[in-house]
């Protein structure tokens, strides 16, 4: 239906039904002509080596049925100087952000940066994003446990013109200020350094959620399923 009505779609995936590359053209054979991409996430959290064999298995599968496909590799936190933003990484690959499973694993591999430092989201348009994620559940994300509604509540177009990046409850403090407005506006207890900006939104958004159940949501995106 998105591609129908003009949207560049895409779908994110760890590659986990392309067992073989007969299995992969199976299940990708229903979205050829509809999607303009495929993202696979393959890498050493996500397996063994760093291009695993379900990767290899989707690339063939998508070469065959005409659909473009890419990969998402994510470097170790050693491999490069993340918490200072600076580092060589091989070209496709990306440093860590730490949120989510990150923000609970990996942030005590690198160095931390003073709290105060982060007065801004580096990573995405919150004010006029060109982009938004859709979960299976419906909810469509800003930025993935940022959401701005239920798709199967309210049509994204009402979604859309319904969004005031100022005033909503999280995006309006992160424009103003980053993730250090987020704990100085709703008081919340903060630690005095942090891995990098994703890590310190996490962990105040974690502390918000009781306050915000429908727009920090859903609970997968923060350690908590069902």
């Amino acid at each position: 239906m998105a591609s129908d009505m003009g949207f560049d779609v895409g779908l994110v995936s760890n590659g986990y039904g392309a067992t073989s590359v007969e299995d992969a053209v199976e299940w990708l054979r229903p979205l050829a002509g509809f999607i303009d991409g495929i993202s696979v996430s393959t890498d050493l959290f996500h397996c063994n080596e760093k291009l695993n064999r379900q990767a290899r298995n989707a690339r063939a599968a998508a070469k065959k049925l005409g659909i473009p496909i890419g990969f998402l590799q994510i470097a170790q936190p050693e491999e490069t100087k993340v918490a200072t933003n600076v580092g060589q990484l091989p070209p496709g690959w990306s440093g860590v952000m730490f949120r989510g499973r990150a923000a609970e694993k990996l942030v005590d591999r690198v160095p931390h940066r003073d709290w105060k430092q982060f007065t801004s989201c580096p990573y995405e348009n919150l004010r006029d994003p060109g982009r938004v994620h859709i979960d299976p559940l419906g909810n469509l994300h800003l930025c993935q446990g940022i959401s701005i509604g239920n798709l199967f509540k309210t049509p994204l177009g009402k979604l859309s013109r319904n969004y005031d990046p100022d005033k909503h409850p999280i995006t309006g403090p992160l424009l103003k200020d980053g993730p250090v407005q987020l704990a100085r506006q709703y008081g919340l207890r903060h630690k005095k350094a942090y891995a990098d900006a994703c890590h310190m939104c996490y962990e105040m958004r974690l502390a918000l959620r009781k306050r915000f159940p429908g727009i920090l949501t859903p609970g997968q995106m923060y350690g908590v399923l069902g």
